[in-house]
């Protein structure tokens, strides 16, 4: 008897479940469809010919940001896939997330080192996001702007690349940098090194990279040093990055592990090693970042690292070979900037050259010439000049080859 009366009352139970499951989902979907309705009801007045058509592009943006685009291809033979680009976007903004939180908790643990003071989880967190929210909010609102006014005046629809562009500068940066630099400095790479040029998809160079390029060279003093990879330290206390260290002559470094885990001072983005390799995997996985060039940026920057290791001229030089991968941005640049598709090469074989030349030129700038010491920057920002070079050659040979082997048949 009171097993039917247990069995009856889970069955109600899982009724009640199931009946609140439908309502919820009944009540999203009256909620999305109601959107959607509206949406449809004043998207008139943005077409040709409406009150607002000057700002369609404008209105497009909001559009396929809510929801996905519904427009098909009307010629041409076309690839049907489920990946566009906005979907491409948002994997990459996911694959950055384990970074960006642990660099904002990271800004808030060395604050708190620096003052000798013990604070709990949340209280370094909290101090994290202030400090590094307001430059993501700049980055974002300068970078948006700007493309949705060259999107207005081009009349031509807002793609989603800044999506990613606008999370990577404030990741590349310290996190006490000056706000107004920030806002400099993503004007300067959203029209100098993406709209000059065309726009989403013809640029040349990264333009994360070139707004953290634009603010070392601009404002140098704000970008290396001791005093910039720590917010609010005391003036008495060293906050100098493992490449900061070396540049002064201190071989003294932390162990391995620790620039592994992400313990030391230095952009937000770049400390946690485990982070970053659990977004690249994520990249990997959805086919996204090329596994061929990130190998290839490994294998260039170990083989120059094990090079200068045999010549040990100097302290750098004798440095461990895998600690180059494991300082300053090397990893996160070669996870997240070299695997760009619009500036690497598009070539198999392009794509290994390109890496193998990013892990040799950011090395060897590293350990030549101390002063930039974050060569990996200087590397991947002149292989994306010689990329289309790269792809161009490997092509060629490709054609010069496929006419030796037509002349050797005909004979």
């Amino acid at each position: 008897m009171k097993d039917k009366q247990n069995s009856k009352f889970r069955q109600s139970l899982r009724d009640f479940f199931i009946a609140s499951d439908a309502e919820s989902n009944g009540k999203v979907k009256d909620r999305v469809s109601g959107l959607r309705n509206y949406v449809n009801k004043i998207k008139p007045n943005f077409n040709e010919g409406g009150k607002f058509a000057k700002l369609q592009s404008t209105f497009e943006a909001f559009e396929s940001f809510l929801f996905v685009p519904d427009k098909t291809t009307q010629k041409g033979c076309q690839i049907r896939d489920a990946v566009d680009m906005k979907r491409t976007m948002i994997f990459v903004v996911i694959a950055l997330m384990p970074a960006l939180l642990f660099g904002i908790w990271n800004v808030g643990y060395q604050h708190f080192i620096a003052l000798a003071e013990q604070a709990s989880f949340w209280r370094m967190f909290g101090f994290g996001l202030a400090k590094t929210l307001p430059t993501i909010v700049v980055s974002y609102v300068v970078g948006l702007s700007i493309e949705f006014t060259f999107a207005q005046i081009r009349h031509h629809e807002v793609n989603e690349g800044y999506l990613v562009t606008g999370l990577l500068i404030p990741m590349i940066l310290p996190p006490d940098i000056p706000l107004w630099m920030v806002a400099v400095a993503t004007a300067f790479s959203v029209i100098i090194a993406k709209e000059a040029f065309g726009g989403t998809g013809m640029n040349i160079v990264n333009p994360a990279l070139t707004a953290r390029a634009f603010l070392f060279f601009a404002y140098p003093s704000c970008m290396s040093g001791d005093k910039v990879w720590i917010a609010g330290q005391p003036d008495a206390v060293s906050g100098a990055t493992p490449l900061g260290m070396l540049m002064n002559g201190n071989t003294d470094l932390p162990s391995a592990w620790t620039m592994f885990w992400g313990g030391i001072p230095g952009s937000m983005g770049e400390t946690s090693k485990i982070a970053i390799l659990l977004g690249g995997l994520l990249l990997v996985i959805c086919g996204i970042a090329s596994l061929r060039i990130i190998l290839s940026i490994f294998a260039g920057g170990i083989g120059m690292g094990l090079i200068f290791n045999a010549i040990g001229a100097t302290p750098y030089m004798q440095l461990p070979f895998y600690y180059h991968l494991l300082m300053g941005g090397f990893m996160f640049g070669a996870i997240f900037m070299a695997t760009d598709p619009v500036t690497a090469p598009q070539t198999n074989k392009g794509k290994v050259i390109y890496g193998l030349l990013i892990g040799i030129f950011a090395v060897l700038i590293r350990v030549i010439n101390p002063a930039y010491a974050e060569g990996m920057m200087l590397a991947i920002l002149l292989m994306n000049v010689f990329s289309p070079l790269i792809d161009h050659c490997v092509i060629a040979r490709n054609i010069n080859m496929r006419k030796k082997r037509a002349q050797n048949v005909k004979i």
